[in-house]
């Protein structure tokens, strides 16, 4: 950084030889490592190259941007510049090909969490289509850690504006990897799942009573792992509420899916 290396990496990075752009980025994603070349690595105008090659470049160039711009985001005032150039899809692009599991899906996960935190970037990941299907199927299928980040970035939806994000998210079934999270997930997951699940709780459409044992019994397991007996009819209620919502949603989801 001192000699002067970043200003032709950049070129190398926008080079028709994607062998070439993937040993830049591999450079730029070390750079990125270090806090202190974060903000000249901002300034140099790097982001939106790094973005480009997210939508464009190879396979293994793809998973190096994700770690770059992951490792940049951590300085708060990059979040806006990344943000700038309509990362979003790409990100969930990029997360529909990796398996939810892994490390680098950990970091997307992880990136979009804190994009979501913007307006911009909300309206991003509703506008592509299966953006927050794709979130919640990282819920299902992720890592403790990926778990834990597509649990907040839901939850930094619906708390932003409830009224817009509520039946977008529930549309997509999360209900049973949100219940599943409060006993399995870390501490911050279990949070900020039972915060969710209180979000979604109310449904605006009418409901038939519940026939009884078959969800009630599941719920009250669920209960008693996590609020011990304090207020365990009212979480029951609530819960069970939530779980007849889910299968109403999914099963209006599936309807819509078969007439398209």
């Amino acid at each position: 950084m001192d000699a002067g290396a970043l200003d032709p990496l950049l070129v190398f990075l926008q080079s028709a030889d994607q062998t070439l752009q993937e040993y830049s980025v591999a450079a730029l994603l070390t750079l990125s490592a270090s806090a202190i070349n974060k903000p000249s690595i901002s300034a140099s105008g790097a982001i939106p190259l790094l973005v480009k090659c997210l939508r464009d470049g190879t396979p293994q160039a793809k998973t190096d941007v994700v770690t770059a711009l992951h490792n940049l985001s951590t300085l708060p005032s990059n979040l806006s510049t990344i943000l700038s150039s309509d990362p979003v899809p790409s990100l969930i692009a990029f997360l529909k090909t990796f398996k939810k599991s892994s490390k680098i899906a950990e970091k997307c996960m992880a990136l979009l969490e804190s994009l979501l935190g913007f307006e911009e970037g909300r309206n991003s990941v509703i506008s592509v289509e299966g953006g927050v299907l794709t979130i919640v199927e990282v819920l299902e299928e992720g890592s403790l850690v990926s778990k834990e980040h597509a649990v907040g970035a839901l939850l930094t939806m619906c708390e932003s504006d409830r009224a817009k994000y509520r039946e977008i998210i529930l549309k997509e079934g999360v209900i049973p990897s949100l219940l599943e999270l409060t006993v399995h997930g870390t501490p911050r997951a279990r949070t900020k799942a039972r915060e969710l699940l209180k979000l979604l709780r109310n449904s605006p459409y009418p409901r038939p009573e519940l026939e009884a044992d078959t969800l009630e019994n599941i719920v009250s397991t669920i209960v008693s792992k996590i609020d011990g007996d304090d207020m365990m009819g009212k979480a029951k209620k609530m819960l069970a509420e939530m779980v007849q919502v889910s299968m109403e949603q999914s099963l209006k989801h599936l309807q819509q899916r078969a007439s398209w």
